[in-house]
């Protein structure tokens, strides 16, 4: 089932064009990936999922992203409600500097939407439990999240975003500041949110984007240039520059 329909979306950094007529369909629970050298927009096409490319000055879009059939650059769209529903996790991990369980609470806390303490332990507990942190942290709520190590940060961070009740998960090259086990487990940490979650990730990781995803969309010079099954896309590409690009002949 489509999540997200993108329509002939055309992005603008004052009079430079990054994105070109992108056109693509993002699946309910399901991973996709979007691969391409740096620069070619990948990192821009993910922010415009979410609006965040919106505190750019002089940035702009064309065309339609649409949420569950919805608009979401149609007048009115309540930005601060679309990025709860479509939350991101960033290339390097950000906690705040505060205590895990605050960085956990901070979201229900500013949205209102817990209502006591009890409620909020309860959603603390819940969202350590999904992103496969809380035998880990359970006794140490209290303490500074940026103790953890990265990995474990970068999972907080994750569970800092479902604590919200997301229903899109964007991650922009979420493994890039991490070492290999850290980057597994949260490979695999993918495959469990994907069953109640849509992801879209960015990786410059090929090998990452075969393991992780369902679908992959591979950007050059501001350009999709190919989307299909990731199976498809790197075994039987149909574009010449997919599979130069995926063998090291290009980018």
């Amino acid at each position: 089932m489509e999540k997200i329909r993108v329509e002939h979306l055309n992005f603008y950094y004052g009079e430079k064009l990054a994105l070109s007529d992108i056109s693509i369909s993002i699946q309910d629970r399901r991973i996709t990936a979007l691969i391409g050298p740096s620069g070619c927009g990948k990192s821009t096409f993910l922010r415009c999922l979410n609006r965040m490319n919106d505190t750019i000055r002089g940035a702009r879009a064309r065309g339609r992203v649409l949420l569950d059939g919805r608009d979401i650059f149609a007048k009115g769209t309540d930005v601060v409600e679309l990025r709860r529903r479509v939350g991101m996790v960033f290339q390097r991990p950000n906690p705040f500097p505060q205590s895990i369980f605050d960085n956990i609470a901070f979201g229900p806390r500013v949205l209102g939407t817990s209502t006591g303490r009890t409620e909020l332990d309860g959603i603390v507990e819940e969202s350590l439990r999904g992103a496969v942190l809380w035998d880990e942290v359970k006794d140490k709520l209290k303490e500074d999240a940026l103790g953890l190590s990265l990995g474990q940060q970068q999972r907080l961070c994750i569970a800092r975003t479902i604590a919200i009740k997301p229903e899109v998960i964007l991650m922009d090259e979420p493994c890039s500041a991490l070492d290999p086990i850290a980057t597994l487990q949260i490979e695999e940490l993918m495959q469990v949110l994907k069953a109640d979650y849509s992801i879209v990730i960015v990786t410059h990781n090929m090998q990452q984007a075969s393991r992780v995803s369902d679908f992959t969309g591979f950007f050059w010079l501001g350009e999709l240039v190919e989307f299909d099954v990731t199976e498809r896309i790197f075994t039987r590409p149909t574009q010449k520059l997919t599979e130069d690009y995926i063998t090291g002949r290009a980018g």
